[in-house]
């Protein structure tokens, strides 16, 4: 049944051609191309959250949490968290005969004198951090309140 079928075919292909009937081209496929671009930006960002703690000059303040960081970077290389004191690492007062206090910030478990800096080797996302300071005892403090601020900073590396 093939061979006739292909007896056919070929006896219809040599009668179109006869006949003077144009033959039909095999028709070449085409194509094109679409190039798909996209870029992520660098975002890095911080959310602190104060924990309204209360330090204790004259006994001493060890490890006090002071607050927590939500750190989130996409850098694939990774980045930096800073940590600053608006003081130099000092508790002011503006009273009277009151001397600065030294404490020590400590970030995340690390610390390094009055600022501290966090070098993450890849990207995190909403990783949490503990901030936390020690205040040595001072029992000649004179009365007052005493203040500083920190300044937590990311930056991608």
């Amino acid at each position: 049944m093939i061979r006739f079928a292909a007896a056919l075919i070929a006896a219809a292909s040599v009668a179109a051609v006869s006949l003077g009937t144009p033959a039909v081209a095999a028709t070449a496929a085409a194509s094109g191309t679409i190039q798909l671009n996209s870029t992520v930006a660098q975002t890095c960002t911080v959310s602190v959250t104060d924990a309204g703690a209360q330090l204790n000059i004259l006994t001493g303040s060890n490890v006090v949490t002071v607050g927590s960081v939500v750190e989130t970077c996409n850098d694939g290389a990774g980045y930096q968290i800073s940590v600053s004191s608006a003081n130099g690492g000092t508790l002011k007062s503006a009273a009277t005969g009151a001397q600065p206090v030294s404490y020590t910030p400590i970030y995340d478990g690390q610390s390094s004198g009055s600022s501290v800096n966090v070098v993450r080797s890849s990207a995190q996302f909403n990783k949490t951090a503990t901030v936390a300071v020690t205040v040595p005892a001072n029992a000649q403090a004179i009365a007052g309140s005493y203040t500083d601020t920190l300044t937590i900073t990311i930056q991608g590396r």
